[in-house]
C-alpha cells in the first residue's frame, strides 16, 4: 500500500452498477482506494439514484455526475429495410465522428476545468473520448492533478477486432492525448505494439483487478451426468464467433448442456431453438452470481480473439474459478472439443496466475506513479 492520504479522481463513462469490464475496472479501483483511506472522486454519468446504496457502503467515494448527454444513437426500430438503413447511419456517424460518445469529451472537459488539487487523475476508456476530454482540459501540470494516467482497456487506432479501421485523422487525436498524458496503462504486455512507438516509454502494464473477498473459495471438481459447460461474455462476428463451435455440437448425437451468458441473444437464439434444450441462453448476471453458476460446470469455454493485442477480460474470472477452459479459435480443433466432451481436459487453456489480479496489488501499482 502507498503510505499517505491521497486525493484521487477517476474519470470514466462505465461505472457501477453497469455490468461490463470497463465498469469493473473503474469501480474496483474506486472501492479499493476508499478501503485504503484515500479521498476518491468519480466523474461519470449521472445515473440518478443508482449510487445511493453504493455510496452508503463506500463512504470515501464521491460521485461527480456529468450533465446529461444529449446525443443519442438513431433509433433502429421499424421495418427490415428501415432497420438496415438506420444501423448504417449509426455506423457511419460512429466511424467518422465517434458519434455519440464524442459528446463525452466536451462534457468532461467542461467539468474538469472547474477542478483542481488532486494527486492522481485516472481516466478510463472505453470510450477513448474520455481521454480526449481530459486532454482538452489538461493545461499546466499540477493544476487539476499532479499526475494523469490514461488507462486503456483496448487500443484505439491499433484496434484489430473491428471490421472497420478508424479514419486516418483520428491518428492525430490519439497522438495528441498520448502526448499530454503522463502515463498510459494497458492490461497486457502484448498490446504495447498497438500504440505509436513514440509513446512506448509512457506505457505500463497493469492488469484488471478484483477483490477476492467476493469470489467463492474452494471450487471443487464437479461431475455432471452429462457434459455441462458455460460461456460468459459477448461475441464479435467473424472474430470471437461461436457459430462453428455450436454448429459442430448440434451435429453430435450426444447429450450435453451449454449455458451461455450474454447480451447478444439475437446472434445465437436460432441455435437455442433447435438444440432440444441442450443450449440455454441467459442474460448477464452480477459477477458474484456468475461464480455461483460456474460451480455447477464441468468446464468453461472461451472464444479466442485470434490476436495477441486483445485478451478477453472474462479469462480473469475463468482463471479465478479454477475450472478447465476449452479455447475455441477461428478454426476449432475438433480433437480438443471431443476430449473435453469426454472429460479429458489435458489440452486446457493455460491461464495466468490469478494473484496478479488482486485489487490491493493493482491499486498499489497506480499509486506508485506518484513516486516515479
Amino acid at each position: 500500500m502507498y503510505n499517505g492520504y491521497k486525493k484521487i479522481l477517476i474519470v470514466c463513462r462505465a461505472f457501477y452498477p453497469e455490468n461490463s469490464p470497463r465498469s469493473f475496472r473503474a469501480t474496483e479501483l474506486a472501492m479499493e482506494f476508499a478501503r485504503q483511506g484515500h479521498d476518491v472522486s468519480v466523474l461519470t454519468l449521472d445515473r440518478g439514484n443508482a449510487y445511493v446504496d453504493f455510496l452508503k457502503k463506500y463512504k470515501g467515494i464521491k460521485i461527480l455526475p456529468l450533465d446529461h448527454l444529449k446525443l443519442k444513437n438513431i433509433n433502429v426500430n421499424g421495418g427490415v429495410h428501415l432497420k438496415v438503413i438506420r444501423r448504417g447511419i449509426n455506423r457511419i456517424l460512429f466511424q467518422l465522428f465517434e458519434y455519440p460518445s464524442i459528446e463525452l469529451s466536451f462534457r468532461i472537459a467542461q467539468k474538469l476545468r472547474q477542478m483542481e488539487g488532486f494527486d492522481i487523475l485516472i481516466s478510463i476508456a472505453m470510450p477513448h473520448t474520455v481521454h480526449w476530454g481530459v486532454a482538452k482540459s489538461w493545461g499546466k501540470r499540477g493544476k487539476i492533478a499532479k499526475v494523469w494516467i490514461a488507462d486503456c482497456g483496448d487500443p484505439y487506432m491499433g484496434e484489430v477486432t473491428d471490421s472497420f479501421r478508424k479514419p486516418f485523422y483520428f491518428k492525430y487525436v490519439e497522438k495528441w492525448f498520448c502526448n499530454k498524458a503522463d502515463y498510459i496503462t494497458i492490461p497486457i504486455e502484448s498490446a504495447r505494439k498497438a500504440y505509436y512507438k513514440e509513446f512506448h516509454n509512457k506505457i505500463h502494464v497493469i492488469p484488471q483487478g478484483f477483490s477476492f473477498k467476493e469470489i467463492p473459495q474452494g471450487f471443487s471438481k464437479h461431475v455432471n451426468p452429462i457434459p455441462t459447460f458455460a460461456y460468459a461474455g459477448n461475441f464479435i462476428p467473424g472474430v470471437r464467433d461461436p457459430k462453428l463451435f455450436i454448429e459442430y455440437l448440434l451435429k453430435q448425437d450426444k447429450s450435453f448442456r451449454f449455458e451461455i451468458y450474454t447480451k447478444q441473444r439475437h446472434l445465437i437464439d436460432q441455435y437455442e431453438k433447435k438444440s432440444s434444450g441442450r443450449i440455454v441462453i441467459r442474460d448477464f448476471v452480477p459477477r458474484e452470481q456468475l461464480f455461483q453458476e460456474f460451480r455447477r460446470m464441468d468446464f468453461l469455454v472461451n472464444f479466442d480473439n485470434n490476436t495477441t493485442i486483445h485478451s478477453p477480460s472474462k479469462l480473469i474470472d475463468y482463471s479465478l474459478s479454477g475450472l478447465p477452459v476449452l479455447n475455441i479459435t477461428k478454426n476449432p480443433d475438433i480433437n480438443n472439443i471431443e476430449e473435453f466432451l469426454n472429460g479429458d481436459y489435458s489440452s486446457r487453456l493455460i491461464l495466468p496466475n490469478p494473484e496478479q489480479y488482486r485489487i490491493e496489488n493493482v491499486a498499489g501499482k497506480f499509486l506508485k506513479f506518484l513516486s516515479l
